[in-house]
Formats: structure tokens, sequence, C-alpha cells
């Protein structure tokens, strides 16, 4: 399957009528969006409108093969796209992504009626991506690396993205020059291990230097968020300048995955358990006021009772204050598929519901110490909504009061809490206002503004 934008230009030019419309529809995650991107900006300058999938002549589906329930999830899109096609509805149907990827001859044999099948899209290593946005103009997603540079025993992502590649820093730096200018706020580097970005180009890691280059041309931009960090590489260089650059949110999202050290062995994390407490405690010394979010993986083949204690003790102590679980998904090509002693699916399950209790029991206490604490939100929603089932009052909707949806700095967008701030003024998405918490929810809060 060939990863190459060039191959969307090519599909335009031999196959897709000037000017059509094109809509996409993306699954997955954030890396996935700006992929969709990337693929919008090249069809758009290309001659094609860009229009809400309902209105277009050609569906382009993004697709995601993580796990079982996202493969699951592509199949019956791809399904319903068909579907619309076959009542004339739509004029033509491409599939790219992880699964277009991973499974493209299969796809092409299950559903001929297809148009196109593409592969991932790829980015030279100095490219500037000229993208479609997907995303409110007050934040931006930006990709500055692709695949990991590790291959963890559970994950399809190296087969499927091959190897690991950084773009260089100058290109970082003019993208984000060009998101500054255009009034961007908030800016989210992500990739599949942002941690190890350089190592392929510079031979070490170079996020840290990355991040001091962007707080030195960045203007309108007030955040900076890491999505994700792979914790074997996170340097203390990296720690520190997250706790003393106040652009950088002080926010890490850091899959750890496990704790027990037969079970990391097995996911080949390159970390120890020891390693792990002792990272995580220096993240909570030098970033006091810091937020964690982790994921964690239950059921890998051999995984035992014991091992999982072990992991719900450090769930209790550790006290995260984001934290997912994943039952563990058996994936064709990764060495965990034939690993012996696969655990039951109702243990894996049972295990995941015994975290997530956990867990929220420990985010609703957590949250709490936040309540009388002024802080920094973004608006997300600058408009009236809805309260328990009514409308606002007509005094309210004239401007005596009036509730917004925001997002602090230990919130990243569409996967974290939110924030119901209730103001007399109005204000705008990709405002910034100092709001007083005044009541926390399981994982949300409610703040008035100050």
């Amino acid at each position: 399957m060939k990863r190459d934008l060039k191959v969307f230009q090519d599909f335009h030019q031999e196959r897709l009528a000037q000017g059509q419309k094109v809509g996409v529809i993306n699954l997955g995650c954030s890396r996935n969006l700006v992929d969709s991107q990337a693929i919008l900006g090249r069809l758009k300058k290309n001659g094609h409108r860009i229009v809400d999938i309902g209105k277009a002549d050609v569906a382009i589906v993004n697709t995601c093969s993580f796990i079982d329930e996202a493969k699951q999830e592509s199949i019956d899109t791809i399904c319903d796209l068909l579907e619309l096609k076959k009542q004339g509805k739509l004029k033509k149907v491409i599939v790219s992504g992880c699964l277009a990827q991973r499974y493209g001859k299969e796809l092409a044999q299950e559903f001929k009626e297809l148009d196109a099948i593409i592969g991932t899209p790829a980015f030279a290593k100095d490219e500037i991506p000229e993208h479609y946005s997907l995303t409110p103009p007050h934040f931006a997603y930006v990709k500055i690396c692709e695949s990991c540079y590790n291959r963890c025993s559970f994950c399809a992502i190296p087969k499927i993205k091959g190897k690991f590649r950084s773009r260089t820093i100058e290109s970082v730096l003019a993208e984000i020059v060009k998101l500054d200018r255009q009034g961007v706020k908030e800016i989210n580097l992500i990739g599949q291990d942002i941690t190890a970005y350089g190592m392929d180009l510079y031979h070490e890691f170079r996020l840290a230097k990355l991040l001091k280059e962007m707080t030195k041309v960045i203007q309108n931009i007030q955040w900076i968020r890491l999505l994700y960090a792979f914790p074997a590489h996170v340097t203390d260089e990296l720690v520190e300048i997250i706790g003393q650059e106040t652009k950088i949110c002080n926010y890490i999202d850091m899959p750890l995955q496990h704790i027990s050290d037969p079970i990391l062995k097995a996911m080949n994390r390159n970390i120890t358990t020891a390693q792990t407490r002792a990272l995580v405690k220096k993240i909570r010394s030098r970033i006091p006021r810091g937020s964690l979010r982790t994921t964690f993986i239950v059921g890998l083949p051999g995984e035992t009772e014991e091992n999982f204690e072990e992991l719900l003790e450090f769930v209790k102590t550790a006290r995260f204050e984001k934290m997912g679980v994943f039952v563990y998904s058996q994936e064709e090509g990764t060495d965990a598929f034939s690993m012996s002693n696969q655990v039951k699916e109702a243990v894996k399950k049972q295990r995941r519901d015994i975290l997530m209790k956990e867990q929220q029991r420990i985010s609703s206490e957590v949250q709490k110490r936040f309540i009388g604490r002024t802080l920094k939100v973004i608006i997300e929603e600058g408009k009236v909504i809805i309260e328990e089932g009514k409308a606002l009052t007509e005094e309210a909707q004239k401007g005596e009061e009036y509730t917004f949806i925001g997002r602090t700095e230990y919130d990243a967008p569409d996967v974290d809490g939110v924030i119901y701030v209730h103001s007399s003024k109005k204000m705008n998405p990709g405002d910034f206002v100092d709001v007083q918490v005044t009541d926390t929810l399981e994982y949300d809060m409610v703040a008035v503004a100050k």
C-alpha cells in the first residue's frame, strides 16, 4: 500500500472531476485528524470543494485499526458509505488510513465497490503541511513525528506506519509561526512518541530543544500541550522545561501501560517498575501543580492475578488525575499475538472494570482540590447552553447570566473533562478567562468568571 500524499494528487488528476465536493469522516486519534487535514488541504489546493459529508459527491473515510473495536467501527463506516453510494447519494467512496494501510488487499476483495484504497499519508522531514483545518480556529494539532521509536509487543503501529520519522526543527517552527500568525491560541504537539523526537535526524532526544525554540517565536499562542510521552524517553531536561516555562501546559499524557516488571518486560517497554515509580515521583516533585494522564493495558498474555494486584495498588497510590484502561487486544503481526497464556476475555474485562471503578473514586477526590482555586480557562463554546434540560431564562439570555464550556490547561481537547463557566458577560471561543472553581463533578468542574 502506498504511503504518500502525492497519491491523493494522482487520484485527483486521474479519477476525480475538477471541482467535486469532497467530505471526510475521520476515525481514531488526533494523529489521524492531522492526516485528514493534510488530505483535504491537498484536495482543496487541486480545486475541489470541501464540504460536510452529507453534502459530498466524494466521501473519504480515514480509518483506524489500532484495536478490534476501531477496526469494526471503520468497517461499519465503509458499509454505511457504500450504501449511500448504492442509493446514488455519493459518487465515490475512498478509504485511507491505518486499516487501508494494513488490510488493503483484503478491503479490495471484500468491497469491490470502493473507488480507491489509499494508505497512511506520509510527510517529508522538511515539509510544512498545507492543512484544511478540522479543528476550531483557537487550537491546532501539530504532528512532529510519525510512527513509534519503540516496538512494544502488543502494538502494530510500527508495522503499519513504518520506521520512526521526525520532522526537522525548522519545518515545525515554520508551521508554528504560521499558526501563531493566524491567531491560534493553543498548540497540541502530537505523535505516537514525541519524546523520541529527533532521534532519527539528530541522534539525540530533541523535544526539549524544540520547545525552547517554540517559546521564542510565538506571540498569540499561550498554551503548548504535549501528546504523547513514552516514559522510557522522558528526560530530566524535558521535565524541567515543562515545570518552568509558563506557556507549556503542566500536563503530561504518558501511557505507562503497566507497573509489574514481568509484564513491562513482556510488553518490551524498556523501563522497569523502579524506574517508572521514580519517574512519576520526579514529575510530581518538579511539576507540583501538574496533571498526569496515563493509560494501562490489562490482560496481556501471562498477566497473573499478582501482576494485576500490583497494578491496582500502584493506581491507588499514584492517584493519577486522568486515567484510561484498555483490554488487551490480540493484534496480528505483533510479538504478543502468539504468546502463550492468553488471558480469558471475561477476566480482562473484570480487571478493567476494577481499575476504572477505583479511578472514578480517585478522580472525584482529586477534583475537589480545585474548589476555591482560580484557574485560567480557554472558552470552547461561546454560547448559552442548556442547563438541566431547561433553557436559560430570558433575563439570563439578555446577559444577566450565561454558561459557557471551557477547558483548563489540565484538559486536552476531546479526551478530558470540561469546565462550565457562569458569567454575566458574553465570551467567544478562544477567549481566555480567569475563573474561580465553585464545584466539581467526577471529571468536570463548575466555575464563576472573575
